[in-house]
């Protein structure tokens, strides 16, 4: 099955057929060609895509991606980063082992076919000479044999003519005789032509050609076997990104199952749990029996036996959830963040402040190691004075250590708050007693003044209070009802360590080695209730003060 013995005489067609082949191969090419320009669009996509839902540094973002679901959210986004890389290494390696191989394939096979069919041109060219060489041969053959029989014919019609003479005669069979000699000639001319040419004819039909056609058919056939290769490359340059495409699903199924939820609740609770237990009860307040609401000091110190671990229970609730609540809300509609987050609850407080001892160590250690370094740098210097001036490192050390001091103080600054939430942050169990009235039983002193009546052991107020700060909390329509009571009595007094400027409302601003009244102590909240006047009063932060109380009442406490 050869195209030079089947197709001898389709000459043309085989030019055609050849041509549309590499047209073929073109499209192919163009084909993968854009599929990997669609791979790298894609890729593109996927990284653009996974970029914009990274969390951005140092945002709100960062910080919500503690939780297991947006662990393994990130874990996704980079896994698709990582998909996309695969899909690039496929336009890649389709890029340069299939279209830019193919490209050159293409220039290559175009050239070769070109040669062939030059040369079968030639060979056409050659027998088409050989032909009109033989018909020009065959027409003057017979051109000759047509003057030779005329001539014979002239000479014998002058041979038979009685009025001719001899002379004519003799001529008429000599130009019969040269007639003759030219057919001959002619003939003899045509004979070895035709040989010539039934040689050149059987060699082109039967040795030319169908070299040429079979050098073609090897080439429509290598091509024909290279696309078919260039196909399965295409399949295999997929195939093999697959393992590792199957390996970022795997890292995406595997960051699923790494979802705790149980975990994600832990740490809502973590980030949010202000340290406070929960209100107590709420007393009743019978509006029928006016009198009753107001107290005198007998009747507060004949009942304090009586429902005592109730009324305390409510008091110390509302009195330690309301400046918190009412500050923490104006503080974030102001924007204003106490340096000690004395705004905060004391567990996020707490928190608050490990975070920012954690930094400022972080800090001081990286001052410490730019300080040995410039001491090594320094001690080349002095070793190898060529390289540097020793004493022009000096005001760097200065400044390194005058940072390192800075930061310490700072550092100390917020550990002694640090130490003063944990310190003063309850237990559970004796948050229990304490709502139980265990604790009132155990540690309640003998009194005999007012401020005492007043107060309870743990620190919160009795009933009296307890509905006053109830009214200052829910904001009720009852404050005018309050505006007579009278004022509560001080139990201690206090003296401002630094100037604290109350901003927000339930809060009272002080200046520094101020003195003035103590009516409410801390209740582990970090808040201690003052007084100025009888019209300003108002809560600052513990740790801004040093408060004295009545030896009566407490026994003296300082908290610094």
């Amino acid at each position: 099955m050869s195209w030079g013995t089947e197709l001898w005489d389709q000459f043309d067609n085989l030019e055609k057929h050849t041509q549309w082949g590499i047209d073929i191969l073109e499209k192919y090419i163009k084909f993968v060609k854009e599929r990997t320009e669609i791979e790298l669009n894609y890729a593109k996509q996927l990284r653009n895509l996974s970029k914009k839902y990274q969390p951005k540094k140092n945002s709100k973002e960062e910080e919500e991606y503690k939780y297991t679901s947006c662990k393994a959210f990130l874990s996704t986004l980079n896994e698709m980063n990582d998909y996309a890389g695969q899909h690039e290494v496929i336009s890649e390696n389709m890029t340069s082992q299939i279209t830019v191989e193919l490209a050159r394939y293409v220039q290559e096979l175009k050239q070769e076919r070109k040669s062939h069919f030059l040369e079968g041109r030639k060979a056409q060219q050659h027998i088409e000479t050989c032909w009109k060489q033989l018909e020009t041969s065959k027409r003057r053959f017979e051109r000759d044999c047509k003057e030779a029989d005329r001539a014979q014919q002239y000479f014998e019609k002058m041979d038979a003519d009685i009025n001719v003479t001899k002379a004519d005669v003799e001529k008429a069979r000599q130009q019969a005789q040269i007639r003759h000699q030219m057919a001959e000639d002619s003939k003899a001319d045509y004979s070895s032509i035709l040989q010539k040419f039934n040689r050149e004819q059987h060699e082109y039909y039967r040795t030319h050609i169908p070299n040429i056609f079979q050098k073609i058919q090897e080439m429509e056939e290598r091509r024909i076997l290279r696309i078919g290769e260039s196909m399965k490359t295409y399949a295999e340059v997929d195939r093999q990104v697959i393992p590792i495409i199957g390996k970022c699903l795997d890292g995406i199924v595997k960051a699923a199952d790494s979802i705790d939820q149980k975990n994600d609740s832990q740490l809502v609770i973590e980030a949010y749990k202000s340290g406070f237990e929960p209100p107590g009860d709420i007393d009743f307040e019978d509006y029928t029996q006016p009198m009753k609401r107001t107290l005198s000091e007998n009747s507060l110190s004949n009942s304090r036996g009586e429902g005592k671990s109730e009324v305390k229970f409510g008091g110390k609730s509302k009195g330690k959830l309301w400046p918190f609540i009412k500050k923490n809300k104006l503080s974030l509609k102001l924007g204003a963040t106490p340096e000690d987050f004395s705004n905060l609850p004391p567990e996020q407080r707490r928190k608050k402040l490990q975070q920012k001892v954690d930094e400022l160590n972080k800090e001081i250690q990286k001052e410490m190691d730019q300080r040995d370094a410039i001491t090594k740098m320094k001690d080349v210097y002095l070793k190898n004075p060529q390289m540097g001036d020793p004493a022009s490192l000096d005001h760097k050390l200065v400044e390194v250590g005058q940072n390192i001091e800075k930061l310490r103080l700072e550092a100390q600054k917020f550990e002694s708050w640090l130490a003063e939430v944990e310190g003063r942050l309850p237990a559970r169990s004796e948050q229990a007693r304490r709502q139980s009235g265990m604790y009132d039983a155990q540690n309640t002193p003998p009194v005999n003044n007012c401020a005492q009546d007043r107060e309870s052991p743990d620190g919160s107020y009795t009933e009296e209070q307890s509905q006053e700060s109830e009214v200052k909390v829910l904001a009720t329509d009852f404050d005018d009802e309050f505006d007579d009571e009278e004022p509560l009595p001080a139990i201690g007094t206090c003296r401002a360590l630094y100037t604290f400027e109350g901003q927000n409302e339930g809060t009272i601003s002080v200046a520094e080695g101020e003195t003035l009244y103590v009516i409410e102590e801390d209740k582990g909240d970090g808040w201690t209730r003052i007084r100025r006047n009888e019209d300003e009063e108002g809560y600052v932060p513990t740790s801004y003060v040093e408060v004295y109380l009545d030896k009566n009442a407490k026994g003296a406490k300082t908290y610094i």
